[in-house]
């Protein structure tokens, strides 16, 4: 399973996060602790916002831990949105167009988890994003695939309702091809104002996810970069973590979108 991080807030230096802190994201890259896998060595990427409404995208299939350039690249850039992520394959090639977040226009995203069985539904599920979409798609990775069918669903005006469709589509192609291997997926999401964070699972296991409210900003993480008791809550099981600009944050059970969805 993956790493990942989402910021949102005052702009601050990516190393603040993704380097300095005692358990950042490149030391999870390297000793993960609340993930399947310790290693998460297949590559890694940061897709950032700033003077342009589209992000900026540094992905490498080199292990977060030994790439000087990504270092560097966090010690000067500053940003007030941006997410981070340390890849475990589960499957696909390591290559840089399989390596997160993807994009999408103004669009970012990034995912932890798999879809089970994968390969018995990849030709269906991908039969089912518009040709305009599938045009973009430039990798082999479930997440790429989940992705643009969600941005077929509406992501970007609806990202409950438009991820509940699209969990819910993949989940009746698993069940016709009849794999009994779970589905699992924490993401993060952005139109690069609002943020977005899942958590949902079909065998009531999904990977875990955090967040944390600070004074200029919110934190999104797959696991603490530093103290649990330093004010991290846990994302609940089947929820979204909703963050629309200039809005509280809220949590909204993405369960219940899913079963308010017609048969």
């Amino acid at each position: 399973m993956c790493r990942f991080l989402a910021y949102r807030g005052e702009p601050i230096f990516l190393a603040d996060l993704v380097c300095a802190p005692a358990h950042s994201l490149v030391h999870q890259s390297l000793h993960a602790i609340e993930a399947k896998t310790e290693t998460n060595g297949d590559g890694f990427g940061i897709g950032w916002y700033g003077e342009r409404t589209e992000p900026g995208l540094y992905r490498e299939v080199r292990p977060a831990w030994s790439d000087e350039n990504l270092r560097s690249l966090c010690d000067q850039v500053r940003s007030r949105l941006f997410f981070a992520h340390v890849r475990a394959s589960t499957g696909t090639s390591t290559t840089r167009a399989n390596c997160h977040p993807f994009t999408h226009g103004r669009h970012l995203f990034m995912h932890n988890g798999q879809i089970g069985g994968y390969g018995r539904i990849k030709r269906r599920l991908e039969a089912l994003i518009p040709d305009e979409l599938y045009d973009t798609r430039v990798g082999t990775t479930d997440s790429e695939a989940i992705f643009l069918l969600a941005l077929a669903n509406g992501l970007g005006t609806e990202p409950v309702a438009a991820m509940a469709r699209t969990l819910k589509t993949v989940r009746g192609l698993m069940d016709e091809a009849g794999i009994d291997e779970p589905f699992r997926f924490t993401a993060a999401f952005t139109d690069g104002e609002s943020l977005f964070a899942y958590r949902w699972s079909c065998d009531a296991k999904p990977p875990t996810l955090y967040f944390r409210e600070e004074p200029d900003g919110l934190l999104v993480v797959s696991e603490p970069i530093d103290d649990k008791d330093r004010g991290w809550r846990e994302v609940p099981k089947g929820c979204t973590l909703v963050a629309r600009a200039g809005e509280a944050i809220r949590v909204e059970c993405l369960n219940e979108a899913i079963s308010s969805l017609a048969a």
